[in-house]
């Protein structure tokens, strides 16, 4: 007899069994990944309310679905791979012990632990715990399972929160602010609020696949040069034609796309601000709209959103490394001093360096990450936006979501296409390292990725 058959052998009854009770008729209804998209869709709505900075809000969603995968894989451990010495640092997590455990309900509430302690907002998950436990009495999910399933969670949750708190993040609270350069070729704080600049330090957090947060470098950003005709100022002068002649589909793009989570608005003496989306939080979203059209189940749509909250988390370090090396000064401040004082990007600009996009690095890489796991022609409706006022659009593939996405940044205003450029080259090298370098699944469905590192 084969190993894989012995395990089976032995292995499988002890899985039917977790979960199970004499009356076992909720058991189809927690198997529904719509449950977990709940607890993903929470987490969102807590990371706009509470304002996360892009960077930020990749780790908020990156560790609690690495909790919840690590609890789902024991669903099928023949098939699904725990990522623990294939992630930095991240030792073994030990296997259900008890026979009332439910593995979806387990990965749920390792997942709600986990988000809760990288928020501000508590009460918001009090208000959806509440809701979620006032289900699971409509499912009629006995006690036992509850309070067997939330034990094994919170021994996971642990593991993975004491694993989170060696990424160097809580000491780059305490890092000083960004100083700022004199010399025109340095980026600037942008109206109107002029913020100081986001996350300096983002590159001395751990990353969890790539070597360093410099492993893929991009090329040295063009020379800073005004002079008519100069390769620098033509791609200046490229941003401020297309901010003055955007076609309607251009200016839709450029919404749709735009993904800061906090916008200012100005009238007279009154502010008032609006809160959207960020940009790893939109891919977040495609990869729901993803997991529901194919109708993957729980452990496959649990997988899905794991292997792209890593590939934005480490995206992000790479893209900030390169942003606060080169300190890049956005189109709207030269535009402003040197063409036209009055001229405003379509977009607000946000408050960090300009090379490179981080919109083209991170969707880049988010997109390579989902082609690897349902196929490079994968039609779809991104619906993501609909919930902030905006328009669904179609995309023939993820690749083709991540070219609109980086090309929407010269539209908006904020970005040059040297930036745009190099970013999608960026994004792409680091997706396709992640998905050649770590692997969840034993029999990998997942299309082979050619690396050019």
């Amino acid at each position: 007899m084969k190993k894989n058959t012995l395990l089976k052998f032995f292995f499988f009854p002890f899985l039917i069994c977790i979960g199970c009770s004499v009356n076992d008729d909720y058991i189809e209804k927690i198997e529904n990944p719509e449950l977990f998209q709940m607890s993903m869709q929470n987490l969102t709505d807590i990371v706009v309310y509470d304002i996360f900075s892009p960077p930020v809000a990749s780790r908020v969603y990156v560790y609690p679905s690495i909790a919840a995968y690590e609890i789902i894989r024991f669903s099928d451990p023949l098939e699904y791979l725990s990522l623990s010495g294939q992630l930095k640092d991240l030792n073994q997590i030990k296997k259900p012990y008890n026979e009332n455990i439910n593995l979806n309900l387990a990965a749920i509430y390792s997942f709600n632990i986990v988000g809760r302690t990288l928020i501000f907002s508590e009460d918001k998950y009090d208000e959806f715990e509440a809701y979620f436990e006032e289900k699971l009495d409509n499912f009629n999910v006995p006690s036992k399972v509850r309070k067997a399933s939330r034990q094994y969670a919170k021994t996971v949750a642990n593991h993975i929160i004491e694993w989170a708190k060696n990424d160097n993040y809580d000491q780059t609270r305490t890092f000083p602010k960004y100083t700022i350069l004199e010399p025109e070729k340095y980026w600037k704080p942008t109206p109107p609020d002029y913020m100081d600049g986001i996350e300096p330090h983002w590159n001395k957090i751990r990353t969890l696949v790539l070597e360093s947060a410099d492993m893929f470098p991009a090329k040295p950003p063009l020379e800073f040069n005004l002079k008519e005709g100069s390769p620098f100022q033509m791609q200046l002068k490229e941003v401020y034609q297309y901010g003055n002649s955007l076609t309607d589909e251009q200016l839709e793009m450029a919404k749709f796309w735009d993904c800061n989570p906090y916008v200012t608005h100005h009238r007279g003496h009154a502010m008032f601000a609006t809160k959207k989306i960020t940009p790893g939080g939109h891919w977040i979203g495609i990869t729901g709209v993803a997991t529901r059209q194919t109708k993957s189940d729980f452990a496959m749509t649990i997988n899905a959103y794991a292997n792209v909250s890593i590939a934005l988390f480490d995206a992000f370090i790479s893209c900030w490394d390169e942003k606060w090396k080169t300190i890049v000064v956005r189109p709207e401040t030269i535009i402003n001093k040197y063409y036209d004082e009055e001229w405003l990007p379509k977009l607000q600009t946000p408050p960090f360096p300009e090379y490179t996009s981080g919109h083209s690095v991170i969707s880049r890489a988010a997109a390579i990450t989902l082609t690897s796991i349902y196929g490079e022609k994968f039609a779809f409706i991104d619906t993501t936006e609909r919930k902030y006022g905006l328009s669904d659009r179609k995309f023939d593939s993820f690749i083709g979501a991540s070219e609109e996405a980086a090309i929407s940044r010269l539209y908006g205003g904020i970005h040059y296409m040297m930036a745009i450029e190099e970013g999608v080259l960026q994004g792409d090298k680091i997706g396709k390292y992640i998905v050649n370098k770590i692997s969840t699944k034993s029999n990998k469905s997942e299309l082979a990725i050619s690396s050019n590192k």
